[in-house]
């Protein structure tokens, strides 16, 4: 077992656990399925990205988000839980300011409104209204590019890492056949 491995296996969550929950036993049968819990090459990217975009789409229950989706996309499951925790209570200011920023950004607030937001300010509780409003709506669009582009970046990384992990071990695995081998190897 490698090293990592060591780490995170007797964290997760077993099929058995899960498939106990209330809010998933209407489809334990397909949920429990060993499809979507095999570390295959295509699973594991999948169920990264579908845990990204899970975790800034929803801001609770995004586990069981992340659950219901992988099984119509064949995810590995508990990738896909585990990846959702990106989003969690200490990185919550850094993604609420980023994403209220990306959102100005795609929306060019900062032009269309010309710097009156301070001024809106001193209008009292309506200012403050109409000005959570507009913030509102530029971090929600925020949090929707964020998803997005979380769930494509955290696809190809983990295809990638995927590739060079597999592509390590058939290395070491031919060098230690060709230390217990030398003279068969080269024939």
């Amino acid at each position: 077992m490698a090293e990592g491995e060591k780490w995170w296996r007797p964290r997760m969550m077993t099929r058995e656990e899960m498939g106990q929950n209330r809010w998933l036993a209407p489809i334990a049968h397909r949920f429990l399925s060993p499809e979507l819990w095999r570390f295959t090459r295509r699973s594991v990217p999948r169920g990264v990205a579908l845990g990204l975009f899970a975790g800034f789409i929803v801001p609770v229950g995004q586990i069981f988000l992340a659950a219901f989706l992988a099984l119509p996309l064949r995810a590995n499951v508990p990738v896909g839980a585990a990846a959702t925790f990106l989003t969690n209570p200490f990185t919550l200011p850094f993604f609420l300011v980023l994403a209220n920023r990306l959102g100005h950004w795609a929306l060019f607030m900062d032009q269309a409104t010309g710097g009156t937001a301070p001024e809106r300010l001193d209008g009292g509780v309506w200012g403050w209204l109409d000005w959570f409003v507009e913030a509102a709506g530029a971090t929600a669009l925020g949090y929707l590019i964020l998803a997005i582009l979380s769930a494509i970046i955290g696809y190809a990384v983990a295809a990638l890492v995927w590739r060079l992990v597999v592509a390590r071990r058939w290395k070491n695995r031919r060098h230690r056949r060709m230390r217990r081998e030398p003279d068969q190897v080269g024939s």
